[in-house]
């Protein structure tokens, strides 16, 4: 799991001291964590992504071990991410910041958006008709075109996507590209609009908190990080202004299970 010091995409050497000597105890820590490529090894579709048991134990004690001070902070809705990780319900942060769960045991969910128009949509939808293996997927609050399964058609999905935004100058729209999909939601939103709201709420008001993201929509996460005295950790890739990187998700899953480890060791000394 190399961290390195210079988090330049070309960076070659250098060195971090392993990312868990970097944590605070955990009673006085904020998780936050990224989902797709993060948590999870990415899969040919959305639906498809696992979650290894091992993991679902680790996130339940880290839960337990904050006081509750840990949330996904994701592109997808809480619905999806409750059908990911079920029968295990978490805090979370969904569709990019639109919406907010912060006690597991809770229906109340704060909307920060309203659904993408309908007829928005039925044009956006209608360019995954531009090639096989383009998958549509309806977040409610966005709309995704993942062409994992036809990376050929990048340059059409995303050309397409500049027609609409050019007939439509006034729509309230962002385009987020990211790793093989094209996702359309409102502006006005965004993963660090959603962790800026959650910091103020009691279980995570006056934690240190550290991110850990791979994705270019994570990256406005990465940015706030020193605003709370946060750390931040990418993965894949060395973005600019982390504290350090991971190789892949199960580096990252590695990790969290150590900071139980080490955690409970500081307990017991």
């Amino acid at each position: 799991m190399p961290l390195d010091d210079d988090i330049s995409p070309d960076a070659t050497t250098g060195s971090l001291p392993a990312p868990a000597s970097l944590i605070p105890p955990l009673r006085q820590t904020a998780v936050l964590l990224d989902i797709d490529g993060t948590l999870l090894d990415f899969a040919p579709t959305p639906r498809e992504v696992w979650v290894p048991p091992e993991l679902s134990t680790t996130l339940k004690q880290l839960h337990e071990r904050t006081d509750g001070a840990l949330a996904l902070v994701s592109g997808r809705s809480l619905n999806d991410i409750d059908l990911i990780f079920a029968p295990d319900v978490f805090p979370a942060i969904g569709g990019h910041g639109a919406e907010m769960r912060l006690q597991p045991d809770s229906e109340a969910v704060a909307a920060h958006a309203p659904p993408l128009d309908k007829e928005l949509k039925r044009r956006l939808a209608a360019i995954a008709k531009l090639s096989p293996g383009i998958l549509l997927e309806d977040k409610g609050y966005s709309l995704a075109l993942h062409y994992r399964l036809a990376p050929q058609a990048e340059k059409a999905i995303y050309e397409a996507v500049s027609l609409i935004r050019a007939e439509l100058p006034n729509a309230p729209i962002e385009v987020l590209p990211g790793k093989s999909v094209c996702e359309i939601k409102h502006s006005g939103f965004t993963k660090a609009t959603g962790v800026r709201e959650l910091m103020t709420h009691a279980r995570f008001k006056g934690r240190r908190p550290f991110f850990i993201g791979d994705d270019v929509t994570d990256e406005t996460v990465f940015a706030i990080m020193p605003d709370f005295n946060g750390l931040a950790f990418s993965v894949g890739r060395r973005a600019l202004g982390v504290d350090g990187h991971f190789d892949g998700p199960s580096d990252v899953r590695a990790f969290l299970a150590r900071l139980l480890d080490d955690d409970r060791d500081v307990s017991l000394s």
